[in-house]
């Protein structure tokens, strides 16, 4: 498919692409609707780490706007300030005049992609990413490799010999970001039907992820534990591949589109109440769907269907009343509300009141809260400097709160905070907690939920 080409014509017939190609556009009653009034600013990760108004939301809808009206080209440094946004979506949540930046940067993103040449070393490092981290055996490999690196001191002698210190930042990040995983972890396997503890309440299938499975299979399998626990069927389809979240997020359209379409015929085959997600960049997605198919004739309809069953786990524990009895999980939680959870599913109550029901638990908000931790999907590999300050800053303000533990609800999310927070800190999934009440350990050790 060529640049100038549609996958059934530009959203919205008063689009005017300027430099922008005819395959959707950014719309311009959505460019016309922010009013540059600056609510965004203190919201936004790259404004408060730069201090530059093309940082902002605000900067990059009004170079948009340049270059939908012709104004300017889709050169490196358009692709530059595109590139640098996590996409967290903060300035949607606080934007008063309902500007859809959410919608503007998806579809601008494609555009950079298709039309914005990139250094060659930075299109290989991009390449290599997605040639790994969506293929759940290839990353294993990957991260077995790791699992090398430190069992044989490799990455002991790194350090002190210096090493590190002289390797390209985009490589410090992604050696500094390998998780602590065991060969028995790696391998483990979450069983394709597990029956609800009890009278059947719901049917639900869950999405397995690709990063999620190879490095979080024990927030899988404590998910699947949780929801049989409380009355579901929980069917986990095997075959299952990457949702297409990493390739949307990052803008290659066609690529996530791909796997929209098998996700959506690999859930299918299922009798289902419900689809669900544990990690709040796939889950945000896969409720995006049937927008992002919204042109494709035969798929349209499968895809708006799909969307609307999606749910985050933590959306269906709050809607189920607790079942399962709970024992005491004395400990103090610093809770960090992951951004494709908070903005993007407006999914904020959910987690809170889920954990809620574990007695002895105390949950505390940090400063900050709305600034993202520097994860981002990809981000913290191809934009490490920025992420890194995020992260050291989203750090500190959890250590504030003085925790036992830290929870929060996105793989991404998980890598990062590990990499910065104190190690003596474990870092879980919410439903790790809630498991770990349910099954009666208490008090929370590293051992048993790091």
């Amino acid at each position: 498919m060529t640049a100038e080409s549609t996958t059934g014509g530009a959203a919205g017939g008063d689009d005017a692409p300027g430099s922008f190609d005819l395959r959707h556009p950014p719309r311009r009653d959505l460019l016309d609707d922010c009013v540059h009034c600056g609510f965004c600013l203190p919201t936004c990760p790259t404004y408060q780490v730069t201090g530059e108004e093309m940082e902002s939301p605000r900067g990059r809808i009004h170079l948009m706007d340049l270059a939908a009206r012709g104004e300017i080209g889709l050169d490196e440094a358009f692709g530059a300030h595109i590139d640098s946004c996590l996409g967290c979506l903060a300035c949607v949540t606080a934007c008063p005049s309902g500007v859809r930046y959410d919608k503007l940067i998806e579809s601008v993103r494609p555009q950079v992609e298709r039309n914005v040449p990139r250094p060659r070393l930075d299109r290989l490092f991009r390449a290599l990413i997605f040639a790994v981290m969506p293929y759940p055996r290839r990353l294993r490999l990957a991260a077995l490799g790791g699992l090398l690196y430190r069992r044989l001191g490799l990455r002991a002698l790194a350090h002190r010999s210096g090493i590190i210190r002289v390797l390209p930042p985009r490589l410090r990040a992604a050696e500094a970001l390998l998780p602590p995983v065991t060969v028995r972890g790696l391998f483990a396997r979450t069983a394709a039907f597990t029956p609800a503890v009890g009278a059947c309440r719901m049917r639900v299938g869950l999405l397995a992820g690709c990063a999620q499975r190879v490095f979080f299979g024990d927030v899988n399998a404590a998910t699947v534990r949780v929801l049989a626990a409380e009355g579901c069927d929980v069917t986990v389809p095997p075959g299952a591949q990457c949702c297409g979240a990493l390739s949307v997020h990052a803008g290659h359209e066609d690529d996530g589109l791909a796997r929209a379409r098998a996700t959506i015929a690999l859930f299918e085959r299922y009798e289902l109440d419900a689809v669900v997600a544990n990690v709040a960049g796939c889950g945000s997605t896969l409720k995006e769907y049937g927008d992002l198919l919204r042109d494709d004739p035969e798929w349209a309809g499968r895809a708006a269907a799909f969307s609307a069953r999606v749910r985050d786990v933590s959306e269906v524990l709050a809607e189920l009343p607790p079942r399962a009895p709970r024992h005491p999980v004395r400990a103090r939680v610093a809770y960090h509300d992951a951004c494709h959870l908070a903005n993007a599913q407006g999914i904020r109550r959910q987690p809170r009141e889920v954990l809620a029901t574990v007695p002895g638990l105390e949950v505390h908000d940090i400063a900050e809260a709305e600034l993202c931790c520097g994860s981002a999907g990809i981000y913290n590999l191809v934009q490490p400097e920025t992420a890194e300050d995020l992260g050291r800053r989203k750090a500190a303000n959890l250590e504030a709160v003085k925790p036992d533990v830290v929870a929060t609800s996105n793989a991404g999310c998980l890598l990062q905070i590990r990499r910065h927070l104190d190690a003596g800190v474990p870092v879980v999934h919410p439903v790790q907690l809630l498991d770990a009440s349910i099954r009666g350990v208490e008090p929370v050790s590293k051992g048993e939920l790091a």
